[in-house]
């Protein structure tokens, strides 16, 4: 069984967006709201330590000393 969530002090011009979107996708607020968030929760990835270090091989890094260097250097560019 679900639970039943209530989000107050929600801005009006949210609220009117909102109300606007459901009314393009022929849904209740209820049903935009839900939409929206299976959407966004469907869409988060949960790395694995073993995603993370393939994403850190991917970049070429391979020793914590490279990876400070790289950072210091992303740092320094801005």
């Amino acid at each position: 069984m679900g639970v039943s969530l209530s989000i107050k002090n929600v801005p009006e011009g949210w609220v009117e967006r909102l109300r606007e979107r459901a009314d393009r996708h022929h849904r209740s607020l209820q049903g935009e709201l839900m939409s929206i968030l299976e959407t966004t929760l469907k869409a988060e990835k949960h790395l694995t330590i073993e995603d993370l270090r393939q994403e850190v091989r991917s970049r070429g890094v391979s020793t914590p000393s490279e990876a400070a260097e790289m950072i210091r250097a992303d740092r320094d560019g801005r």
